[in-house]
């Protein structure tokens, strides 16, 4: 008998595994209990019952390491507050590297894991033999042991966390599945079930491998695949106990668990296999496909080398079901763009329970707050792009997602797959200039050029890539000559209407009530006072600005804009991404090899930084932006598409008497490092305030009307400062930095590097990252520390600043 549903909720959630249920949860544990989740079959049925179950906090950035520790807190505690078993334990995690190069990155995660006081240790081959006796030490370069984690039963799980959200007024209905999802004119949601309809305030999309389909008939974009993930229970072992700690050799693709005195062996092959959704059975509870041992056999061979006594193990079970990946491996979370209080959380790649506990408790908070309440942009499903839920896009990218979970996590890594997506007008002729292009967002970018001679082809370091040396000449050419950046990835839009300036200026940190002609930096934030859109913007006229993104974040920074569209707002906002090409000439001899190609006056009285000009280069008209993101004299072009190749090709002839180099976005990020530019989601965050980045001199706190989160910069404004951006530059030249590495002051962690690049101009790799103290963070204090950042375990002396190592003053972009 079908159950009545209620005819209306607070909160409804569709979804009832893991994540569906700690998000009820924790709705509960803030006491929101007018919830009623819908499951369409059992709670489980779906993807959580097939789980491995496996607990770990750490993760590869600080970031997601912030979001997952706490699964540790929740399910320890978990039974004991809901009275029913969850099977968890702590029985470590052994984390294994087999070449030099992967213990290199378990030493950069155990460098992470300082930063939260998690225990993470790396040991030798003898010691991880004495913790797990049955490998075979003799492939193992050394091992990552972390204590605390553990493992847990993914069943009693999530029915303990269901128990709780029951405990707090939540509803569960099972066998209920949504047929259709409304949107009514009063703003609220409408759920239909076979139960009856349901209104909702807040609706969340949590149905796994199943959202992408039900989130797209509203015309929300979730960008999930499915593909299969297998793993095998052997028979009974002598050697396995209760306490064997749970065995991560990544570069055999396996990991390995006790279960009841078995072994469960699962994988993450280098190449998954994707799911055709539409061949899936028609019966979608407690799925299981069909064994392809072809498929497992390479990695239950490294296996067997691993722990030999695998040779000989009998199978009881092999286990193969679907789970969903995203293009980059990371969830999607968040309210969905365009559709206000619809919330998604889907796409986990095959960690739900060790990222669900987190991942519950954060859109709890999203939902009751009305706004994130920590800085989860890596995982905003507002970043998603339209092409990419494109089907076949989807599926090539899942396979190769799936294996990129135990890939190497190199600096600079590129995907592979779904490549020659969206190219721009140039593309051609950057390959014919040995280009080695990456990808952002579907774009392929020119990241370095290869010497004549050379292949343009990536091969990954910790240490010096094979790209350093030319990157370096790129930089060098810019310093002291002039280069040439090809970034039409750069998102675009325009801004146009009666309303236009009203609306930016509600916005954005800065007077956006400038001149025509004017370029302004600025930022939007939260109601926290934190980053959310780092952009330029371009008065282009009295009712139509150019709002520029970055590559990675334009569809994150066009739904933070209509988000706050208000009723009464006489505005609209158009992507113009792909009617521009954008070329950046940059360097000491910019304004001469500009002049050369164009009869427009660009002396810094008549074009001075910071503002925009329409000039003509070639046939064409051409918006010249005079900015800098390397910290040299330089405009950035923004060309017509049509026009931009004999634009392109204009600049390359008269920069033939200049030495013209080009340069990519690996120079461009070393660059702009040493001179100390910031970058979203790296060293701008919804967590960091402008005036803790050293940027509020873009804030105008006085301007007519309070912008969002002007309440938050006026309490901090004049007062000492307990978290601040700080700038380093390591006294050895030899150590790279990247990202993540700790900040020590006399010896006790004070923060983590948040990016860091050589400085081929200074000679020393140098970094920033926020440093908290709680006196205040101030001159005084940053020159009175002895500073040292640790990489992969290894300490080095390092001088810190609140300026740039290089131009401090800003003076030589403004020459």
């Amino acid at each position: 008998m079908t159950t009545p549903a209620p005819s209306h909720v607070e909160t409804a959630i569709v979804g009832g595994g893991v994540i569906g249920c700690s998000i009820a949860y924790h709705l509960a544990k803030l006491g929101v209990a007018d919830v009623a989740l819908f499951e369409r079959g059992a709670l489980t049925s779906g993807t959580s019952w097939h789980a491995a179950g496996l607990i770990m906090q750490l993760r590869s950035s600080h970031s997601m390491t912030a979001l997952a520790r706490y699964n540790v807190e929740l399910y320890s505690a978990l039974e004991a507050e809901t009275g029913m078993a969850t099977g968890f334990k702590q029985n470590g995690t052994l984390g294994l590297a087999r070449t030099a190069d992967r213990l290199a990155e378990l030493k950069r995660y155990a460098t992470v894991a300082k930063s939260f006081g998690i225990a993470a240790d790396i040991i030798g081959p003898a010691e991880a033999q004495a913790i797990y006796p049955a490998i075979d030490h003799g492939l193992v370069e050394g091992a990552i042991y972390i204590p605390d984690d553990g493992q847990l039963n993914p069943v009693d799980t999530v029915m303990a966390l269901a128990a709780g959200a029951r405990q707090g007024g939540a509803r569960i209905f099972e066998e209920s599945p949504v047929t259709a999802i409304e949107r009514l004119p009063s703003g609220a949601w409408q759920v239909t079930t076979p139960g009856g309809v349901t209104e909702c305030e807040n609706l969340v999309l949590s149905a796994g491998l199943w959202t992408r389909d039900l989130a797209a008939t509203v015309g929300v974009n979730v960008a999930l695949h499915a593909c299969e993930h297998m793993y095998v229970v052997t028979e009974a072992l002598d050697f396995v106990e209760p306490t064997l700690p749970v065995l991560r050799d990544t570069d055999g693709y396996v990991y390995i668990k006790e279960d009841a005195g078995r072994l469960l062996v699962g994988a993450f092959e280098p190449q998954g296999k994707p799911l055709v959704m539409e061949r899936l059975p028609a019966e979608q509870q407690f799925m299981e496909l069909p064994e392809d041992w072809d498929h497992f056999a390479l990695p239950y061979g490294k296996a067997m080398d691993i722990i030999p006594a695998l040779e000989h193990a009998g199978i009881a079970r092999f286990m193969n079901g679907p789970e969903s990946f995203t293009p980059d491996d990371l969830f999607a979370l968040g309210e969905a763009p365009g559709c206000p209080r619809l919330y998604v959380a889907a796409g986990f790649n095959s960690e739900g329970f060790e990222m669900g506990a987190g991942t519950g408790r954060a859109l709890a908070q999203w939902i009751v707050a009305g706004e994130a309440t920590e800085d989860l942009s890596d995982v905003d499903v507002a970043r998603f792009h339209p092409f990419q839920n494109n089907r076949r896009y989807l599926a090539e990218r899942a396979g190769e997602s799936l294996g990129f979970i135990y890939h190497m996590h190199w600096p600079n890594v590129e995907r592979e797959s779904a490549r020659l997506l969206r190219t721009s007008a140039l593309h051609e002729r950057l390959a014919a200039r040995n280009a080695c292009f990456g990808e952002a967002m579907g774009w392929e970018r020119a990241q370095w050029f290869a010497p004549p001679g050379t292949e343009p082809v990536n091969r990954y370091s910790f240490g010096r890539p094979n790209w350093f040396g030319a990157v370096g000449e790129e930089c060098a050419a810019v310093r002291g000559n002039v280069g040439l950046f090809e970034l039409s990835s750069f998102g675009k839009h325009l801004v146009q209407g009666r309303d236009a300036c009203r609306l930016l200026q509600r916005l954005c940190v800065s007077n956006m009530d400038v001149p025509v002609g004017k370029v302004v930096y600025t930022h939007m934030l939260n109601s926290r006072g934190g980053i959310e859109v780092d952009v330029t913007i371009n008065r282009l006229a009295e009712e139509r600005f150019m709002i520029v993104s970055s590559a990675a974040f334009q569809p994150r920074d066009r739904a933070w804009i209509e988000r706050h569209f208000e009723t009464d707002d006489h505005v609209t906002l158009t992507d113009v991404t792909s009617a521009y090409a954008v070329l950046s000439v940059q360097g000491p001899n910019a304004r001469a090899l500009l002049g050369a190609v164009t009869d427009a006056d660009l002396s810094s009285p008549a074009f001075p930084y910071g503002t925009s000009r329409e000039i003509e280069i070639g046939y064409a008209k051409v918006i010249a932006n005079r900015l800098s993101f390397v910290g040299e004299v330089g405009w950035e072009l923004y060309i017509a598409t049509e026009f931009a190749r004999g634009v392109f090709d204009c600049l390359i002839a008269a920069g033939e008497i200049f030495d013209l180099r080009m340069a990519g976005y690996h120079a461009l990020e070393h660059l702009r490092c040493e001179r100390g530019f910031r970058e979203f989601e790296l060293d701008l965050t919804p967590d960091d305030t402008p005036y803790e980045a050293g940027l509020g001199f873009i804030v105008k706190l006085d301007k007519p009307c309070n912008f969002n989160g002007h309440a938050a910069l006026e309490a901090q404004y004049g007062k000492p400062l307990t978290k601040r951006l700080v700038l380093f530059k390591l006294d050895d030249p030899e150590p790279l930095l990247y990202r993540d590495e700790v900040i020590r002051l006399d010896g006790d962690i004070v923060g983590y590097i948040s990016s860091g690049a050589y400085g081929y101009t200074v000679g020393a790799s140098v970094g920033m990252g926020y440093v908290r103290h709680g006196d205040g963070v101030t001159d005084e204090f940053i020159e009175a520390g002895a500073f040292d950042i640790e990489i992969a375990g290894d300490r080095y002396a390092a001088t810190a600043s609140l300026r740039s190592f290089y131009d401090p003053d800003g003076k030589r972009a403004r020459l």
